[in-house]
């Protein structure tokens, strides 16, 4: 699933669709589109507009107005490799979020989303797997705070509560929004903490998690997604740990494949 900097990503994306008026939606994708049936999204959007694009972790929506007034938000989800593409009036590229390079030609029935503006340009969601989700009114209280937001004295309380394994906090999202498998590794690793150490027993570790956090964010969302961390690349078998050499070390922490340094992530 995308993680914060690939949404991020996709939500400063959106800023290109802003304050265009809506002259036609696409929403005839059932699934995509659900519970909504074809038409109901249109409905309630077209002659309006997207005024704002919101992010909490992984969730991202617009606020809209229609005809003068506070309009239904409209939430997108990426999915597993969902994107979205924003074109201008002259059919330019208007905002995108960064993507590995992708031989497969495009097919226009990728296109699950459609919403096409008074000037002529569009917002599209490109999702080959048809994994995204596009919908009204989407839910976000259950989400606890955003991981690129929260402050040090809140993450500590918030994800040291419990005897759970440190990387099974960082990936709930009720206790922090944002984080997934790859940024909690990277995460983790940057921090040199084990990522099966209970959480309760970190100790003196909290800043340097923090840190390392804040930093795997910031890079990730500079360099176009969690991919680009400094340890993705050698999350596998045989592979030495870059930072010092030891052997990559692999296993399952809460739940989801984990890797850490065998040397420098060791159990306190």
């Amino acid at each position: 699933m995308p993680e914060l900097p690939e949404v991020e990503l996709a939500r400063q994306a959106l800023t290109g669709a802003l304050d265009r008026e809506i002259r036609a939606i696409d929403d005839n994708d059932e699934f995509v589109c659900r519970p909504h049936p074809p038409g109901e999204i249109a409905r309630a959007l077209v002659g309006g507009r997207l005024t704002a694009a919101h992010r909490r972790g992984k969730a991202m929506w617009c606020d809209t107005e229609v005809r003068g007034r506070s309009g239904p938000r409209l939430g997108i989800h990426l999915g597993m490799g969902g994107r979205l593409v924003v074109t201008g009036g002259a059919g330019e590229r208007a905002g995108g979020e960064p993507v590995r390079p992708d031989r497969t030609p495009r097919k226009p029935e990728w296109d699950r989303f459609t919403m096409i503006f008074t000037d002529g340009g569009s917002l599209r969601l490109f999702d080959k797997r048809r994994l995204g989700r596009v919908r009204l009114e989407p839910g976000v209280d259950a989400l606890g705070p955003d991981a690129e937001l929260i402050d040090r004295a809140e993450f500590r309380t918030r994800v040291g509560r419990g005897h759970a394994p440190v990387k099974a906090r960082l990936l709930d999202q009720s206790v922090l929004a944002g984080v997934g498998n790859l940024l909690a590794d990277e995460t983790l690793w940057q921090a040199r903490v084990h990522p099966a150490t209970p959480a309760d027993e970190l100790d003196g570790a909290w800043d340097r998690l923090y840190d390392a956090l804040q930093a795997a964010l910031k890079s990730a969302i500079a360099q176009g997604g969690v991919h680009t961390g400094e340890v993705i690349p050698f999350r596998g078998a045989d592979t030495p740990c870059p930072r010092c050499g030891a052997p990559m070390h692999h296993g399952t922490v809460g739940g989801r494949s984990t890797w850490w340094c065998s040397c420098e992530q060791t159990r306190p």
